[in-house]
C-alpha cells in the first residue's frame, strides 16, 4: 500500500516505486522477489511486480492494473520483444538486444543475442526467481545452440545477489562470430564487457561509417574496435585506436584481422586516451570519444563535470578545420543537458567554433518506458567545426 498522494509516478508509466512512498505492506514481512500487488492510498490496484525490503527501488512493476501471476508473463514478454527486433534489425545484423529490461517491460532482466547464443542478465531479486522459467521462454522461442547467464554487478549486490556466471541451456561456449553491419564480430563470453560486447552503439558505427570516406580518424576507448571497424568499412584513409586495456587491443587486432584489414591502415595504441591527444602532434577528421562512466554513482557527477568537459576540449583541439566529434557518456548519473552542456564548455575553453549536427543515443532494440527516463544513460553528440 502507498501513501497518500505517492501514486503519480506509477500512473504516469514509471515503474519503480521507492521505499519511501511504501505505507505498508501484508504480511509485514516479505522476502527479496516476492511478487506483490501495489495499491494506493485508496485501495486501488496500481500494477503487478516484485519486492525487495532491501533496496530503495523498492517495487518494480512487471505490469500496470490487474495480471496473472508473474511466471505467466514471462513468456509474453519475450514473445513480445522478439516481434519487436525481428521488424528492426537489419538483415547484415545477427546480434542485438532482446530484452531491455523495463523498456521490455521486465525489469531486471536484460537477454543479449549473438547469432545462436543467447546471454542472460538477471539484475534483481524478481527477475532471478525466474531464471528457470526465463531459460524455458528462450529455448522455445529461439531454440538457441545456448543460454549463458552473465549476472554480475553492483545493482545486483544491492539487490543482496552473488555474482553468478553459468550456462543455464546447451553447451559451455567461450566465444562466438557474429555480424553487426555486416562485420565480423568475435564475441568473448568469458572476458568480454557487459555480455560481450557494447550492442548500444551499434547506430553510431554505421554512422561513422557514412562519414570515414577519405579521413584520418581517432578512436578513443576502442574497446574490440567496433568504431575501427566501421571507419574502416567507410572508406577511413587511416584510423589510430586507443585503449588502456592489453585485452581489449588484441581483441580489436583480432577483429580487424578477421575483416581483411591491412595494419597499414591503423594503428593500435595502448595509453591513456587524454594523455596520448596531449602529447602527440597528429590532427584528425574525426574524434570519437566513448568512454566507460565517468560517474557511477549520483555523488560523482560534479566530478565527471569537470572530467568530461576536460576530455572533450582535449579532443577537440586535435581536430582540424571542418572536422568533427563523436562524444558519448554512458553514465545514468550524468546525461542528456549535463553531458551537452560539459560539451558547450568544453567548445568555449578550447576556443573552437563547433554546430551540434545530430542528438546521439543507443539503437531501437534498447527502448526506454516514456514514463521511466532513469532508463536513459547513453548521451552521444555528433558536432562540427565551423571554419
Amino acid at each position: 500500500m502507498l501513501k497518500p498522494n505517492r501514486d503519480g509516478p506509477a500512473r504516469g508509466g514509471n515503474p519503480w516505486i521507492f521505499s519511501k512512498a511504501i505505507e505498508g505492506t501484508e504480511p509485514t514481512t516479505l522476502a527479496p522477489g516476492d511478487g506483490v500487488e501495489v495499491f494506493d492510498a485508496a485501495g486501488n490496484l496500481l500494477g503487478v511486480g516484485y519486492f525487495n525490503p532491501l533496496t530503495t527501488i523498492a517495487v518494480r512493476l512487471l505490469a500496470f492494473g490487474p495480471t496473472p501471476d508473474l511466471s505467466s508473463l514471462v513468456g509474453h514478454r519475450i514473445r513480445n520483444a522478439l516481434a519487436l527486433r525481428q521488424k528492426i534489425i537489419s538483415p547484415d545484423t545477427n546480434c542485438y538486444r532482446l530484452v531491455n529490461g523495463e523498456g521490455d517491460a521486465f525489469p531486471g532482466l536484460v537477454v543479449d543475442l549473438y547469432g545462436d547464443v543467447a546471454v542472460v542478465q538477471l539484475l534483481t531479486a524478481g527477475a532471478d526467481r525466474l531464471r528457470t522459467e526465463i531459460g524455458t521462454a528462450l529455448q522455445e522461442l529461439l531454440a538457441p545452440r545456448a543460454v549463458l547467464e552473465r549476472s554480475y554487478g553492483a545493482v545486483r549486490r544491492q539487490e543482496g545477489l552473488a555474482d553468478r556466471r553459468d550456462s543455464l541451456i546447451g553447451e559451455r561456449i567461450v566465444s562466438t562470430t557474429v555480424r553487426e553491419n555486416g562485420i565480423a564480430l568475435l564475441i568473448d563470453f568469458e572476458h568480454g564487457q557487459k555480455t560481450g560486447y557494447f550492442l548500444d552503439q551499434r547506430d553510431n558505427r554505421a554512422l561513422i561509417s557514412k562519414l570515414a570516406a577519405g579521413m584520418r580518424i581517432f578512436d578513443g576507448y576502442c574497446y574490440a574496435g567496433g568504431f575501427t571497424l566501421a571507419a574502416l568499412q567507410g572508406g577511413a584513409k587511416h584510423v589510430v585506436a586507443v585503449d588502456t586495456s592489453p585485452r581489449a587491443l588484441e581483441s580489436a587486432r583480432h577483429n580487424l584481422g578477421l575483416n581483411g584489414w591491412s595494419p597499414s591502415r591503423y594503428q593500435l595504441v595502448r595509453d591513456e586516451v587524454a594523455k596520448y591527444l596531449l602529447q602527440s602532434r597528429d590532427q584528425f577528421d574525426i574524434v570519437i570519444l566513448d568512454p566507460p562512466p565517468l560517474a557511477r554513482s549520483l555523488k560523482d557527477a560534479t566530478r565527471a563535470a569537470k572530467l568530461y568537459t576536460e576530455l572533450n576540449r582535449i579532443a577537440m583541439r586535435a581536430i582540424m578545420k571542418g572536422g568533427f566529434l563523436m562524444t558519448f557518456s554512458c553514465s545514468v548519473h550524468f546525461r542528456g543537458e549535463d553531458f551537452i552542456r560539459a560539451v558547450r564548455v568544453a567548445a568555449a575553453r578550447a576556443k573552437r567554433n563547433f554546430r551540434l549536427l545530430r542528438h546521439l543515443g543507443p539503437p531501437p532494440d534498447h527502448p526506454v518506458m516514456l514514463g521511466h527516463d532513469e532508463g536513459e544513460y547513453l548521451t552521444g553528440l555528433l558536432v562540427g567545426d565551423l571554419s
